[in-house]
């Protein structure tokens, strides 16, 4: 069973910059990749989408030109660049991967990590 590890979460002041990664335990591991967040009594929400080979991006609407999702030369591995953070962006980032149908779609996910906590003050 593949494995999604994420880290690179942590407290920043609302302006701020971090750098989320998401490594597959699988070294072979070639799929289409994401990143979903979820706040404190919310929905589980898309952030954006990586396709397997890195050249095609998507992103929700909240996040464009802020953040940016990228893969490692490996493939196996994403990052998700984050600058401007805001306080609403506070919440627990997930890593997910190999999507079967719409990529927007948190249950269409096969694989998910166990999550990083983003923590944005004012």
């Amino acid at each position: 069973q593949v494995q999604l590890v994420e880290s690179g979460g942590g407290l920043v002041q609302a302006g701020g910059s971090l750098r989320l990664s998401c490594a597959a335990s699988e070294p072979t591991f070639s799929y289409p990749m994401g990143w979903f967040r979820q706040a404190p009594g919310k929905e589980r929400e898309f952030v954006a989408v990586i396709s397997w080979s890195g050249t095609s991006t998507f992103y929700e609407d909240s996040v464009k030109g802020r953040f940016t999702i990228s893969k490692g030369n490996a493939k196996n591995t994403v990052y998700l660049q984050m600058n401007s953070l805001k306080p609403e962006d506070t919440a627990v980032y997930y890593c997910a991967a190999d999507p079967e149908g719409d990529y927007t779609r948190r249950n269409d996910y096969r694989y998910w990590g166990q999550g990083t906590q983003v923590t944005v003050s004012s």
